[in-house]
């Protein structure tokens, strides 16, 4: 059956196609397996809160009948500003419009939230940009720039909220603008587009603007929410939709509501939030974390921009998930929140997660995968300016910045055929990593660092799990180790000045580009040596290397402006003479990537990396191969084309002096 909607039709009706419903919502709760809903242009301005699941050969789909069309917003146009003076301009709201969630009492905050908690999860937009909230009236009245935005003009315009009896009062200074001139809104629902129950299985969402939602902090023991999500189900697709403007998160792929566990820190201090995250993934096999019920989902083609805490956010429920041919950028740069949960793409537990020919740009971190990084690949993305603009100030609370970051994770995690621009290309505090064939214009940061803590004058390691070969189930838990990576096939490039020689790879932000970091770790004959495999085992002498470093693997590679070499390097190339130009040109809708380094690579090749090549991670004795346990053998290119019998490094299988790369 095919259900109608249209914002304009006359009055309400019935969902056929001469009587349509007014509202999307109104469809939602009607709408069964193998239905699809055409929704008319407009702006709808509700939540719609799917109520029927359907199946894997019978979905329910949500379809905007003209592209983008269709506006699902969290917010509402507020009109009747009164000047209080000069700039400043005052407004009074009824509490009672809001119901049960007030996002001007609601606050920002919550486990690994380490800003002031200051902030609330309501805002105003004056003509769809997010205005900077104030602590103060006459912070709100002075509208200075915020040092730490990353747009300076942009946080000079400012709101102010407080309560008066039943009535939110709110004031913003609006410069020289009448905001009754202009288009004022401010956020009134929490979500756009997400179920309340656990199960609401195989729903497509096609097409849609959905933008502006009072969202909350989405740490990872915590019920997680965003603009539009799955909740905690299995074999969404979202597609071709833009989503923005989020207090906190755009897309949401997790996690199950759970009152035990949910922000057990923030709420009850008693046990620490690492606890509570390995608490979080025992309890989820109670709730339903199985291949069977959760997870599977995929976001294509589907613009994501102008969120403050991440683009997608996701734990556990995106298991075997695809997110590709996205663009995501300008994430959390207001710099107004700050914690251990912002990128344009954050997930914990990104078992079997396909990350693919995305365009990641201008976010505090591009993509971060923290624990259970297992089966995960982050391949043929364009990544760029993942950093803090130059002359910013850090804020309180915000994270370092980079293009990828594995945390503490076991592996098998694989980076390949990337673009990676920014000053930090791998952060990398974990184990069992793969990086093959890509672009590397930034260093490796975290090298045998980011992992424990020192409490009380002793160690407290961060044990964390790996799970049954692309499978949810918990097969372990174990300390990170470091090592166990290989780096393969890549070209490296000083792109970047190095202004603080006397920095280390142990740091997240470590400036010189180049392997040596990997020095440290063993090679394979080195560690295997130490294991008495030709005689029968003594355990109390083998401790000390079951819990050593693991091996390192390097060869392939092409290093130029000064990158640094690993002893482990075996047939690389490195050019310490030649003027490396790497430079990302954007106009007309395109990126074009300008650089000389193939001039001087010329004829070097190495050989095609396939599975069989780089083995197993070594805790979930689990191979660098796809989630259906086939190998890999990489002959394709960041665009897809063949390699043939052997590999120029980097992402491309041919190097030109000028690439379109999106």
């Amino acid at each position: 059956m095919i259900l109608y909607v249209n914002a304009d039709a006359g009055r309400d009706g019935n969902g056929s196609k001469t009587m349509p419903f007014k509202h999307i919502n109104d469809a939602a709760q009607k709408a069964m397996a193998g239905d699809e809903i055409i929704v008319a242009p407009g702006i709808y301005r509700e939540t719609v809160v799917p109520r029927h699941p359907g199946r894997e050969d019978a979905r329910i789909v949500y379809r905007s009948e003209v592209p983008l069309g269709a506006v699902i917003t969290g917010a509402e146009p507020l009109t009747g500003w009164t000047k209080l003076e000069s700039n400043v301009w005052t407004n009074r709201v009824k509490n009672g419009v809001f119901g049960a969630y007030n996002p001007y009492k609601e606050m920002v905050c919550g486990d690994w939230y380490f800003a002031p908690t200051v902030r609330h999860t309501g805002a105003v937009f004056l003509n769809d940009k997010m205005m900077y909230e104030t602590v103060t009236l006459d912070e709100c009245k002075a509208g200075e720039a915020d040092p730490c935005a990353w747009d300076q003009a942009a946080s000079t315009w400012k709101w102010y909220t407080e309560q008066d009896g039943d009535e939110t009062v709110l004031y913003a200074n609006f410069h020289d603008l009448d905001p009754n001139a202009e288009k004022v809104e401010i956020l009134v629902r929490r979500n756009c587009f997400m179920p309340e129950e656990n199960g609401i299985d195989y729903i497509t969402v096609s097409g849609f603007d959905i933008n502006k939602g009072a969202t909350t902090w989405a740490p990872p023991a915590a019920y997680q929410d965003g603009l539009i999500g799955p909740h905690w189900s299995k074999g969404w697709i979202i597609e071709d939709c833009e989503v923005w403007g989020s207090k906190c998160c755009g897309i949401s792929l997790g996690k199950y509501r759970d009152p035990e566990n949910d922000m057990y820190f923030y709420t009850k201090h008693i046990k620490s939030p690492t606890q509570m995250e390995r608490d979080a993934v025992c309890r989820g096999q109670y709730h339903g974390w199985l291949k069977e019920k959760v997870g599977s989902h995929i976001v294509r083609r589907c613009h994501i921009h102008h969120c403050e805490q991440t683009g997608i956010v996701g734990r556990m429920g995106a298991v075997f998930s695809t997110i590709e041919d996205c663009h995501i950028h300008h994430v959390c740069n207001s710099q107004q929140l700050g914690g251990a949960e912002t990128a344009g793409i954050k997930l914990h537990a990104a078992i079997d997660v396909t990350i693919r020919r995305n365009h990641i740009h201008n976010c505090i971190m591009g993509v971060w995968l923290d624990w259970e990084a297992q089966g995960a690949r982050i391949t043929q993305n364009l990544l760029h300016d993942n950093q803090r603009p130059e002359g910013i100030q850090p804020a309180q609370g915000a994270m370092f910045s980079n293009d990828v970051f594995i945390e503490v994770g076991h592996g098998p995690t694989l980076i390949d055929n990337n673009i990676m621009l920014s000053k930090m290309s791998v952060v990398m505090p974990s184990e069992g990593l793969a990086v093959v064939h890509n672009l590397m214009c930034g260093a490796f940061g975290l090298i045998n660092s980011g992992v424990d803590s020192v409490v009380n004058g002793q160690r407290e390691p961060r044990y964390t799990p790996y799970h049954i070969r692309h499978r949810t189930e918990v097969a372990g838990f174990m300390t990170i180790l470091h090592g166990d990576d290989r780096v393969y096939n890549n070209i490296i490039v000083q792109r970047w000045p190095v202004t603080d020689p006397e920095r280390q790879p142990t740091a997240p932000d470590y400036e010189v580009t180049g392997t040596a970091p990997f020095d440290i770790f063993p090679s394979y004959d080195e560690w295997i040596a130490n294991f008495m495999m030709d005689r029968e085992p003594d355990m109390h002498a083998l401790a000390q290397y079951h819990f050593g470093h693991l091996p390192a693997w390097v060869d392939g590679n092409a290093y130029f402006n000064g990158a640094t070499v690993s002893r482990h390097e075996k047939h690389g190339l490195a050019d310490n003479e030649a003027a490396i130009r790497v430079e990302l040109a954007e106009a007309d809708g395109k990126c074009v990537l300008k650089t000389n380094v193939y001039d001087y690579i010329k004829d070097f090749r190495d050989a095609i990396v396939t599975s069989d090549i780089l083995g197993c991670a070594f805790e979930p004795e689990e191979c660098f191969e796809n989630p259906d346990s086939t190998a890999i053998t990489f002959d394709r290119d960041y665009f897809g084309n063949h390699r043939g019998l052997s590999a120029l490094p980097g992402p491309f299988s041919e190097g030109s002096g000028e690439i379109t790369v999106w």
